[in-house]
């Protein structure tokens, strides 16, 4: 029986990944997939319900008896098929994230690499991290935590599910899946991709459906010890507080408000394109997206000119156009989203350098919004301090070094941060500063061995390399 069927481009899924194979749902109610381009219809979904995933946690108990006593050597081979058969998918799935998501196609390849070169991370952390170690008469083992609720968002489809199954598969442990809805289409190709694998029956199963319903059995089934979770503040809080009940062990991935600071010896022509790259990242629906740009007031005309010079580049349409730098927002909820931060901007007294409200002409079809910078912008205005997710760009001036600090910090969230300026020593001392998990000085970059996670509101826990690894692991005590 085939998985999924195409009629007049509309691709039906009716299946979940359970214990090796794809089965029918028993959930029975269906959802629609609009392209975010032009809104028409290019899928249907059957969601999943407690039934669903009750199977599919059973098939991952079942699957860790003997998956939790496999070797550091036979988990690095599967590590090694893994990162080969995702591989072996990239252009399918960056297409269909383009096609599904609207991520533009230059980032969107970027997101898919990163998420098939994480199995390979993984492979190199797994080897570089002792799972015993012994004194005397006693030794300390890590051992997998069990089964893990893998719950991930929209926007790097790809990315979320390679990364978080990377780490669990290092450490042992078996996972239930629950990918977005909203990503339907790409978690298939991704399904098959991982299925060529060939990893035993039950070590990975995928239960597409509600937050609501799939992710909340994941959060109160006993049999499930670990959820991994990359989403909202909200979600995350009430899987923390849901979790609780069961003694759960979670990782949390929440949001960013993420400030860029521009040091007044910064140069321009490097600094402005760097800064706006971090804000407008697979078109600003990303938590790491540096939305607060902090300039010293004695450059800040320099700044707005260059940013009116640069944003010139920031073409918005289809896509699946190389040349194109802004696509649609996922949705139309997504879209209204955004366009009600740039009306209350405006509304608090934050002045549009570019962009504004309403749709890019020729683009009224889908989900396009400007892409939109904010000067005159006040820490404590709305848009300074809730994330956005989307397009939209404020401009804070300082005038210290330690005042630069203080707003950079004055923030719930504390994801990513980044410094910009020719003195290195300086940049460094700055950074050292800010409290964000991830700090980059001079431009966006990437380590897959780099600990990935926030301060404060933006999560618990750490993702990437060993530190991910060790996120799925317990430790036991042995003494004689």
């Amino acid at each position: 029986m085939p998985t999924v069927r195409e009629k007049d481009t509309v691709k039906t899924i009716t299946t979940h990944y359970i214990d090796g194979a794809f089965v029918e749902s028993h959930g029975r109610e269906v959802m629609d997939i609009l392209k975010p381009t032009n809104g028409q219809l290019i899928g249907r979904i059957t969601l999943g319900d407690e039934e669903d995933t009750r199977r599919a946690i059973a098939a991952a108990k079942r699957a860790f008896a003997s998956f939790s006593r496999t070797t550091k050597e036979e988990r690095s081979r599967y590590l090694r098929r893994l990162h080969e058969t995702v591989s072996a998918h990239i252009d399918e799935l960056t297409a269909m994230m383009v096609e599904e998501y609207g991520g533009v196609a230059r980032f969107a390849r970027l997101i898919v690499e990163s998420g098939a070169n994480a199995f390979a991370a993984a492979e190199k952390g797994l080897q570089e991290l002792p799972l015993k170690q012994s004194w005397g008469k006693t030794t300390v083992t890590l051992e997998p935590v069990g089964v893990a609720g893998l719950i991930t968002a929209w926007n790097a489809n790809a990315l979320f599910i390679c990364l978080k199954l990377a780490s669990a598969v290092a450490a042992g442990c078996t996972v239930v899946l629950k990918p977005s809805e909203m990503s339907s289409l790409q978690t298939r190709v991704m399904i098959e991709a991982l299925n060529a694998a060939g990893l035993p029956n039950g070590v990975f199963n995928v239960v597409t459906g509600l937050g609501t319903v799939v992710g909340a059995e994941l959060v109160r089934n006993p049999d499930v010890a670990k959820i991994s979770f990359t989403g909202s503040v909200a979600v995350g809080e009430a899987i923390m507080r849901d979790g609780a009940a069961t003694m759960k062990r979670v990782t949390l991935e929440l949001g960013g408000k993420s400030p860029t600071i521009v040091l007044d010896d910064a140069a321009l022509d490097k600094a402005v394109p760097a800064a706006l790259t971090l804000a407008f990242m697979n078109s600003g629906q990303a938590c790491a997206a540096g939305t607060r740009l902090l300039v010293p007031t004695s450059r800040l005309d320099e700044v707005k000119r260059a940013i009116r010079d640069e944003m010139r580049a920031y073409t918005v349409g289809d896509p699946a156009d190389p040349n194109i730098m802004v696509g649609p927002m996922v949705s139309q909820k997504q879209y209204e989203r955004v366009e009600s931060y740039i009306r209350k901007g405006i509304e608090e007294g934050a002045e549009v350098l570019v962009g504004g409200e309403g749709r890019p002409k020729g683009l009224e079809a889908g989900y396009f919004v400007k892409p939109t910078v904010f000067v005159n912008v006040k820490n404590d205005m709305t848009i300074a301090q809730e994330e956005i997710f989307g397009p939209v760009l404020s401009v804070i001036a300082y005038d210290s070094e330690d005042e630069a600090i203080r707003i950079a910090n004055d923030s719930k969230y504390g994801l990513h941060s980044a410094v910009m300026g020719t003195d290195l020593e300086r940049a460094r001392r700055v950074a050292s500063q800010l409290r964000a998990g991830r700090v980059v000085i001079n431009n966006m970059t990437d380590d897959p061995q780099a600990p990935w996670g926030g301060f404060k509101y933006s999560g618990i826990g750490r993702e990437y390399g060993r530190y991910g690894i060790e996120a799925f692991l317990e430790t036991r005590a042995i003494l004689e």
